[in-house]
């Protein structure tokens, strides 16, 4: 189950609001969402969840650069919308570079050498999971001027990571009226 929401800061305090990313389909689609949701050109915070696995942020300060933190690159690697967030420089590939097999000159189905195609999904799932890092990647320091440190980033749960985030931003109640 995925949960995602666009927290706004504004003159106000922060405005919470929840969002469907169905229509979103890379990382600028989503920059670009994000700044719709502040015409100030405020922060604003893509917070994405799958619960009991990862977790990821995307934060836009106006024109600049979306900065990106995600808690596991290999849970949010098998879903849609942790793909969105694992660009190639946040992994730390170059862009653009063709990390996969070559499928043209694969033995696709396993079966002439002797191994049974079962082997050859297991082998195939472990290639892909294998090319992007366990754990953290991007900008651990996301929150830093915000109250939340790298360190504490890093440990959060991810079944609770995001109403810990929201509770040290002050925003709590905003973000539990969208969950």
């Amino acid at each position: 189950m995925y949960f995602a929401a666009l927290l706004a800061r504004t003159e106000d305090g922060w405005e919470a609001s929840d969002t469907e990313l169905d229509d979103v389909e890379t990382l600028s689609d989503l920059a670009d969402l994000a700044r719709e949701a502040s015409p100030d050109e405020d922060t604003v915070f893509v917070l994405i969840e799958q619960e009991d696995s990862w977790f990821g942020l995307v934060r836009v300060d106006g024109e600049e650069d979306p900065r990106i933190f995600v808690s596991d690159a290999a849970a949010a690697a098998r879903s849609a919308y942790g793909e969105l967030l694992l660009t190639d420089e946040l992994l730390g590939r170059e862009p653009g570079a063709d990390d996969g097999p070559d499928l043209d000159a694969l033995d696709l189905d396993g079966t002439e050498d002797g191994e049974s195609e079962e082997e050859s999904d297991e082998e195939e799932e472990t290639t892909a999971v294998g090319a992007v890092p366990h754990g953290p990647v991007g900008d651990g320091g996301i929150l830093d001027d915000l109250g939340v440190g790298e360190k504490e980033l890093r440990a959060l749960d991810p079944n609770e990571a995001l109403a810990e985030i929201a509770e040290a931003l002050g925003a709590s109640e905003v973000l539990e009226t969208v969950r």
